[in-house]
């Protein structure tokens, strides 16, 4: 990783947790981070939060064009994958993924990163991106650790699993 992308990532990851911080409101703490994600990387095309209600994640927060995919159940899709998998996912090339849920003919790319606390899904950050292979190992320690900072914000006894 260069460190300009080094230094990008630290200054993007102390911008979110100073606003996590100080906010009080889960939905304008998730706003505030789909907008600095969103504003910050050019990459990042569209940039959502889907939270967890039962066995399915619903579209919270966004920027980007409007998915037809605003509930989505857990296994479903590379979003339901990552749920139900517990862990991050990238696709380099949603075409080649025959788990991708086509919202835009223009995403080339996409990463899952599951929002957690004391192990239990709460939600996910989905970032879609125009270009294959958009996403690295910088990207996905980035969002991971944005992820467990808002985790503690979120309402967790409608969004946690049954």
């Amino acid at each position: 990783m260069s460190g300009a992308i080094v230094v990008q990532h630290a200054q993007t990851l102390k911008k979110i947790n100073d606003l996590i911080t100080g906010e009080t409101d889960a939905t304008r703490a998730m706003e505030g981070v789909v907008r600095t994600l969103e504003g910050t990387f050019p990459d990042y095309s569209w940039v959502g939060i889907y939270l967890l209600h039962g066995n399915e994640l619903v579209l919270g927060p966004f920027i980007g064009k409007p998915s037809p995919h605003t509930r989505i159940p857990v296994g479903r899709g590379i979003c339901g994958a990552a749920a139900a998998e517990k862990a991050t996912i990238i696709v380099d090339d949603v075409n080649a993924d025959s788990r991708y849920l086509a919202c835009s003919t223009d995403t080339r790319s996409e990463i899952v990163v599951p929002i957690m606390l004391d192990g239990k899904i709460l939600g996910e950050i989905d970032i879609d991106s125009d270009r294959p292979a958009a996403f690295g190992a910088e990207d996905r320690d980035l969002l991971e650790r944005v992820a467990a900072l808002l985790a503690p914000k979120l309402p967790t006894s409608a969004n946690r699993e049954p």
